[in-house]
Order: C-alpha cells, then sequence, then structure tokens
C-alpha cells in the first residue's frame, strides 16, 4: 500500500476511533456528577492523554514506507 493510501486509512480511523472514545469519555464523565472536582479532573486529564496509547501501533504503520 503507498504512503498516501495509508494515511487516508488511517485518518479514517483515527476519526472514527476519535468520535467513539469522545462520547464514550463523556458517558463515563457523567456518572462522576457526585464524585468530588478532584476525581472528575483526574478523570479528564486521564481520558485526554490516553487516546494516544491504542492508537500508537496505527501511527507507526502509517509512517512506515
Amino acid at each position: 500500500m503507498s504512503g498516501g493510501a495509508k494515511r487516508a486509512v488511517g485518518s479514517v480511523v483515527i476519526l472514527v476511533f476519535l468520535a467513539i472514545y469522545v462520547v464514550a469519555a463523556v458517558s463515563i464523565g457523567e456518572r462522576l456528577a457526585g464524585a468530588p472536582p478532584w476525581a472528575t479532573l483526574l478523570f479528564y486529564a486521564i481520558a485526554g492523554t490516553a487516546w494516544g496509547l491504542p492508537l500508537k501501533p496505527l501511527f507507526d504503520w502509517m509512517g512506515k514506507d
């Protein structure tokens, strides 16, 4: 597969994954409404950075020629 095709496929996969990830993170975050503010902050800090971990293999694949 050419580099351009890999980037196109990877971009679509990333967008779909992020859409699902955001909906899941928000629905979990809504359940933390009664939690202390530090717990909510901790959850969103982790959720805001953890999205990259499952996409790391995809980024590696997209970068290979």
